[in-house]
This record gives C-alpha cells, sequence and structure tokens, in this order.
C-alpha cells in the first residue's frame, strides 16, 4: 500500500476563478477535501472536490482520478433558467442558482440551493447496504432533487451526461430504452475489449446509464444530441423534444421532469450508473456483478433500482442516524465526522461478484482495488485498515475479500513461503502472481491473513473458512515463527517509506497474529511464541527507548526514534492481551507529545500523517486516551492524507 490510505483518498485542486462573490455557505459537519457523489465501485466513483462546492452551479464532478465527468443540472422556476451543478460557462440567460449548504452524512451527500422564491436541493445517495447483497452490488446511484415554494410556482428540472463518463471520446454508442415508462439513457465504448481502461482508469468496456420514471406529479421527456441544441430545448419549453440524431462527439443525453405548479415540495429521482456484464477477471474466469443472479438483463436491473428507492433511502437513514450517534458517543463528533465520510469511500472500493457463467448467488467473492494507488487487486495490508468496518457492518465481507486470495494460494501457483500481497497487479485482472513478481512484505502479510482470519472467525462465529485454510496459515504462522522478531530488511504497508530492518511495528504485529493464530486453532504454543515476543519487545526494552515512553522505529537501540504502533489495534480489538495493558498506555502517553497541526505523524522518518493508522492507534490507546488527542480534524481536512 502506497502513501495514502486506503480509507482516505481526496483530490487536491487549485481553486479555479470565478467571476463574482460567493455567499456564505454552511458546510454540515464540515467542509470535507471532497465530497462523494456517486460512489458504488471503483469504476463508479465521483466525487466533487470540497474547494468547490461554494461555486456549485459551476463545478464539474470528477471521476476519482481527477479527470472531469461532464454532469449538468438545470431547474426552471417561473420560467427562469438556473444552473445548479456543473456549468462553468452559463449561456445567455442562465442564472447560478445560490448555494446555501452542504451536506455529507455516511450514504448521503445533499447540496440545498435557492432559485428565485424556490428551494432545490441535490440529494446523492449511494447506498451503503452490507447485508443486502443485492441492494450493494447494484452500480447505480440516486440523485433526488427536490423543490420546495410556498408559492406556486413551475418548476421543472433537467440533468445531462456527456461522453466523459464513458472514458473517450468519438467512439460512443447510445441508445434510448422506454420500459414500462422509466426512460433510460445508455452509453457505450464501440468495440472496447473486455477489461480494458484508459491511462486514468476509467472502464471502457461498460455502459453509461442515466435513467429515471416519472412521478405521481411529474411528466419525464427525453434528448440527445447538440450540448447547446438539447439545454436550449429545456431552457425555451421547460422539457424535452425527443431528439436523438446519430451520436457526435460533443453530444449529451438528457431527461427532464416537468414538476408542474408546485405550492409545497415535490421531488424526482435519476439513476445515474456504470455496468459491467464482466466485472472482475479472476484466474480467466468472468465473474459478474451479484445483482445479475437476480436481475438478469441490466435495462431490468436499473428498474429495481429506481423502485427500490424509497426501502433503500429509509435505510440509509437509519443507517446513519445509527452510524452517527454511537461514533460520536464513542470517540466525539470529530471521529463521527471523519467516519462518516470513510464509509461509502470503503464499499466503493469493492465489487460483489458471482460467476459470469453460472450467476450462482452462493458462490459469492468480493474484489477491492488499491484506490489511488497503483491498482493492485486484493491488496492484503489495503484489506486491513478496512478490516474493522467489515467486523462491525457485516464480518462477511473479510471472509469475501480473503476467499479468492486463499483460493489462489491453495492453487500452489504461488511459491514463496510468505504470503502473497496480491492478487493482480491491475484491477479488475486477479489473475495472480504466478511469476513470483508480487510486491514482498513477508512479515506484513503473513500477520495480516492470520489477524483478518481470526477476527472473521470470531465475528461470524464460524470457523468453517479457517477450518478450510488451516494448512495454509499454519505455513504462514510457522513463518513468523522464524521470522518474525529477526526480520531482515523489508517494507511494511506503509511502502513508501522504505525497506527497513527489524520493525518495531511489524514485530508487534507478528507478535499479535502468532497468538491469534494459536487462539484460533487452540494450538496453545504459537500463542505462548507471540507472548513472548511481545515481552522481550515491550517488558525487556528490546523495542522501547530505555526510559519505557514509547515503541522505536526499529531495534536495537534507536532510542530517539518512535513509531505510531497501530499494529496494537487488533490485540485490543480482538482482546487477544499479546501486550500487556502497559505498552498501550505507554503510547498513549507519548502520542500527544508528538501532536503536530493535523495530527501525529506516521513516524520519525517523516511529517505527515494517516487517519487510517491514527484510528487505529487512538482506539488502541488505554488510560482514557483517545480520537481528539490523536487527530487535528479541527484544522483544514486537506491536511488530511
Amino acid at each position: 500500500m502506497r502513501n495514502t490510505s486506503v480509507l482516505w483518498v481526496f483530490l487536491r485542486l487549485l481553486v479555479p476563478m470565478f467571476v463574482g462573490i460567493a455567499t456564505a455557505v454552511t458546510h454540515i459537519p464540515l467542509l470535507p477535501p471532497s465530497y462523494p457523489i456517486a460512489v458504488r465501485n471503483p469504476y463508479l466513483s465521483v466525487w466533487l472536490p470540497g474547494n468547490v462546492v461554494d461555486f456549485l452551479p459551476t463545478a464539474v464532478p470528477q471521476f476519482w482520478n481527477g479527470q472531469n465527468l461532464g454532469t449538468a443540472i438545470f431547474a426552471r422556476v417561473g420560467g427562469n433558467t438556473y444552473s445548479l451543478l456543473g456549468v462553468p460557462s452559463p449561456p445567455r440567460g442562465v442564472q447560478p442558482a445560490t448555494v446555501v449548504s452542504a451536506e455529507y452524512t455516511a450514504t448521503h451527500t445533499i447540496f440545498t440551493l435557492t432559485a428565485g422564491s424556490t428551494t432545490l436541493r441535490l440529494d446523492f445517495l449511494s447506498p451503503v447496504s452490507p447485508r443486502n447483497y443485492l441492494r450493494q452490488s447494484l452500480p447505480y446511484s440516486y440523485l433526488t432533487v427536490s423543490a420546495f415554494s410556498a408559492a406556486s410556482v413551475s418548476v421543472q428540472v433537467y440533468l445531462d451526461l456527456d461522453e466523459t463518463w464513458t472514458g473517450q471520446s468519438g467512439n460512443t454508442r447510445h441508445h434510448l430504452y422506454n420500459t414500462n415508462e422509466t426512460l433510460i439513457w445508455q452509453m457505450s465504448v464501440a468495440g472496447a475489449a473486455t477489461y480494458a481502461q484508459n491511462p486514468q482508469e476509467q472502464a471502457l468496456w461498460g455502459t453509461v446509464t442515466l435513467a429515471s420514471n416519472p412521478s405521481n406529479t411529474s411528466k419525464l421527456t427525453s434528448s440527445s444530441g447538440r450540448i447547446n441544441d438539447i439545454r436550449n430545448e429545456f431552457f425555451t419549453n421547460g422539457r424535452l423534444l425527443g431528439t436523438n440524431p446519430p451520436w457526435a462527439p460533443g453530444d449529451v443525453s438528457a431527461l427532464s421532469h416537468d414538476l408542474g405548479r408546485i405550492s409545497s415540495t415535490s421531488s424526482v429521482t435519476f439513476a445515474i450508473g456504470y455496468e459491467r456484464r464482466q466485472a472482475v477477471n479472476y484466474l480467466g474466469n468472468a465473474r459478474a456483478g451479484y445483482y445479475r443472479g437476480t436481475t438478469a438483463a441490466n435495462v431490468c436491473a436499473v428498474c429495481h433500482f429506481l423502485e427500490d428507492y424509497t426501502d433503500a433511502n429509509r435505510e440509509s437513514l437509519a443507517f446513519d442516524t445509527q452510524l452517527e450517534t454511537r461514533s460520536s458517543a464513542l470517540g466525539g463528533t470529530n471521529y463521527s465526522d471523519i467516519l462518516a465520510l470513510s464509509v461509502r469511500q470503503a464499499y466503493g472500493a469493492t465489487d460483489l461478484t458471482i460467476p459470469a457463467d453460472t450467476l450462482d448467488t452462493r458462490n459469492v467473492m468480493a474484489f477491492m482495488k488499491e484506490v489511488s494507488s497503483d491498482g493492485n487487486v486484493n491488496t492484503i495490508d489495503v484489506i486491513y485498515p478496512a478490516f474493522p468496518l467489515f467486523y462491525v457492518m457485516n464480518p462477511e465481507y473479510i471472509r469475501l475479500l480473503l476467499e479468492p486470495v486463499m483460493q489462489y494460494l491453495s492453487t500452489g501457483r504461488w511459491k514463496q513461503p510468505y504470503a502473497i500481497h496480491d492478487i493482480g497487479t491491475s484491477y479488475p485482472n486477479a489473475i495472480g502472481h504466478d511469476n513470483q513478481a508480487a510486491e514482498a512484505q513477508p512479515v506484513e502479510e503473513c500477520g495480516n491473513l492470520l489477524i483478518l482470519t481470526y477476527a472473521y472467525t470470531l465475528a461470524s462465529r464460524n470457523n468453517t473458512f479457517a477450518n478450510r485454510y488451516h494448512t495454509l496459515l499454519r505455513g504462514y504462522a510457522d513463518y513468523l515463527v522464524t521470522n518474525g522478531i529477526n526480520m531482515p530488511s523489508q517494507l511494511s504497508t506503509d511502502d513508501g517509506t522504505g525497506a527497513t530492518a527489524n520493525q518495531t511495528n511489524l514485530a508487534i504485529k507478528a507478535a499479535i497474529a502468532l497468538n491469534a493464530y494459536g487462539t484460533l486453532f487452540n494450538e496453545p504454543r504459537y500463542s505462548t511464541i507471540g507472548k513472548n515476543y511481545a515481552n522481550t519487545l515491550y517488558t525487556q526494552g528490546l523495542a522501547t527507548d530505555p526510559a519505557k515512553t514509547h515503541f522505536t522505529l526499529n531495534y536495537p537501540g534507536n532510542a530517539n526514534t518512535y513509531t505510531t504502533a497501530f499494529n496494537l489495534y487488533p490485540d485490543a480489538l480482538l482482546r487477544l492481551r499479546t501486550f500487556p495493558q502497559a505498552a498501550l498506555d505507554m503510547q498513549a502517553a507519548y502520542y500527544p507529545t508528538r501532536r503536530a497541526a493535523a495530527g501525529v505523524p506516521l513516524d520519525s522518518r517523516v511529517p505527515w500523517g494517516k487517519t487510517d493508522w491514527m484510528q487505529f492507534a487512538a482506539a488502541a490507546g488505554g488510560g482514557g486516551f483517545g480520537y481528539e488527542g490523536l487527530m487535528g480534524v479541527e484544522r483544514s481536512s486537506e491536511e488530511w492524507i
């Protein structure tokens, strides 16, 4: 894993120049580096940089890698047209609406604007439904546009997408479907090879989908064609005229709702998505999205998605409330603010799949992309920092992510004595490393696999998975027995800091992992070795300074160095008690002495910190120490990594 957290990858851009003066915008609960817009999987991952939301009508959503995705929203209120999103240069006669507030929860991003006497609300919902595999796997996100006016006024809304969503220009196919009044625009790339990507990691082999159905009070229309022509249809008529010529570069596909005259609140919902019938290449066999096992035709899938909105929204509101209430009670509002922003990103890095040939929903695997780094598939040390989220919300996700790794390792094609780093160099090709060329992080990945397997078994109370791979896991435990404390120079998960020998944090992980393995399989010899390692590192002082105020970066000696000992966290979470409470208390007392403006740096070599490891370290801390003592959330969130 590179120098960026799996839970924190945000786009930092220069603030563009704008004409005019922005009014004060309220940011609830704070202004993040980037707002999730449509975040469902590695190829439907759309964000809006936080430094442009105050100028929302001119701001353009982006793919996670930074490229703009042409998306425009307009509203006509009383015959006057307002731009709401994605219009950097409004045409004559179009006014930017006034931005009032920007808000995020765990599943929603909500922008409130005013246009004349009417308040408009853009609610982007990316469902997070860990126990409902159908809902979680559907490759779409909702946009609900709500209009409120105390006085009777006519309102129409408009949304268009251009071919930047396909990842290329000039080779786009498009088609309009009408299914039981649901209008569905689809755009795809002619002749794209399966699993092909552009250099910015957008998929080329799938289908962009824009769909909606009329509400009880709205009239839905569609058009496609030259951008100015289609928008002018709406500006002039308040509806679209069904235009649909052959596609040309620069065209858009658009839908419009006429809400009629409103005197209270009226809402309409759109679905925006990116479908891949063959989602992942696993060892040469295609895997499809789980949803295809229940809604075989992709067009029917988006129909189901729209029909499911009421239930999905109800679930999301309850989910958001529970998460905010419980997390703020545990760690304060700074912690709950970060956690809420992390949830969509963690689940949005994954695909939930079944075999594409049989569509057997009993054969489920999850795949995770190492987003923002090198694009590896199911990187073990990327699953590791995400596992607490899955551990609480649905521990089966831990197993589903490990299953493709363990099945590959069971083939014997990976011949090293230590666990593999990932099962594919470039997502979505999970084809293994038969050439033995995967990045080597021997102690890191052996420890991660043992801890993750124990965590899953403990949370699920199901030992079937662990027993199936007992032989493999024993081999990795034996590797740690030999190499867990006297380790040659090697990389850890923070591989951007370089390789060093005898890393304290890795030795801590090895000790805990051995205890986890011994506890899991009732093999006390391994637990004893793990606890002896802990005794050597802490009690005997091999990896602490002489005064025993903190763990050092590596050992022996190096008293003036330090590390964020985040690998202590699973010892506390899983109640393994490999290390004495005094070791956790020692670190908890030390971290505030190293706290900088945006939190505690990773270790004594670097000036930057990472929010995932800060949270691990804070959660492991004893003596009342918590998140407020470790993290600098009150500072500009652009300082987070």
